[in-house]
């Protein structure tokens, strides 16, 4: 059975599901905020559209769902306000794969909208949320319809388990373990890395084709940190563990330099 079938988080609102258990995922897409901003900003400098095709890749759901459309609302409305144009029509897909608590995310969006309404007024009464089930390792969109994509901690997952992981003999390579770690065979690290590379052209590729000309990404993952530097010399006979996650957050470069265009600011205490 293909992974697109099976795979998908802990649906519901129990003490085991995704949304009682989702608070890395929020402080990463927190973290990436400011990136998110200069991005849409970006693009209503560039070229003020009519209508604002947005797209969240990987949204599962909870109460992370709707973090990043809702700050790209707060973007959009603030430049709209300060370059005094009129708020353009949202359109906002939700995408992740079909197994996905979808009914979850249906059941939040009267309160979402009526939120929205008591927050910016009537000026976002053409702000429409859907649901798009399926996998971003393929086209999702029809072309030309996205001016932004985001995606948060799920580019890490893969289309397939990677072939070459068992020996000639048919023996398990990484046996007992559904990742990469420090003990994993070259052989398996180099299985991984070349699935990752298909999968991940693949994702580029259709959103190329999905995206207008000048369209912005904000792309975060899940990455190992780099090897720690060889311990002194008269310390290197004492065992050492080190355990640490790091998050890369990259953007697809623009065509070309927008105009000045003010931003907001972010007060932190």
């Amino acid at each position: 059975m293909e992974v697109m079938q099976v795979l998908h988080m802990n649906k519901g609102e129990g003490e085991t599901s995704y949304a009682k258990n989702s608070t890395a995922q929020r402080e990463i897409i927190s973290i990436a905020n400011s990136i998110v901003e200069e991005a849409v900003v970006g693009i209503l400098c560039t070229n003020f559209p009519e209508s604002l095709g947005v797209a969240d890749l990987g949204c599962s759901s909870g109460p992370n769902t709707f973090i990043i459309s809702s700050e790209i609302i707060d973007i959009v409305h603030a430049t709209s306000c300060r370059l005094g144009r009129p708020i353009p029509e949202l359109r906002v897909s939700l995408n992740d794969l079909p197994g996905n608590d979808f009914n979850c995310i249906f059941k939040a969006l009267p309160e979402f909208y009526k939120k929205l309404k008591e927050e910016k007024g009537g000026g976002f009464d053409r702000c429409f949320v859907s649901g798009v089930p399926g996998s971003f390792y393929g086209r999702l969109f029809p072309s030309k319809s996205l001016h932004f994509v985001h995606s948060s901690s799920s580019l890490h997952w893969l289309s397939q388990v990677p072939k070459g992981l068992d020996s000639n003999e048919g023996i398990p390579l990484n046996k007992g373990k559904l990742y990469l770690s420090e003990t994993s065979p070259v052989r398996v690290v180099e299985a991984y890395l070349s699935q990752f590379y298909k999968d991940f052209s693949l994702f580029l590729k259709s959103r190329a084709e999905e995206m207008v000309p000048g369209g912005r990404m904000v792309l975060s993952f899940m990455a190992p940190p780099p090897p720690p530097p060889p311990p002194p010399p008269q310390l290197r006979h004492r065992p050492t563990t080190i355990t640490a996650t790091t998050m890369t957050t990259t953007t697809t470069p623009p065509s070309s330099s927008p105009p000045p265009c003010r931003r907001r600011h972010h007060h932190h205490n």
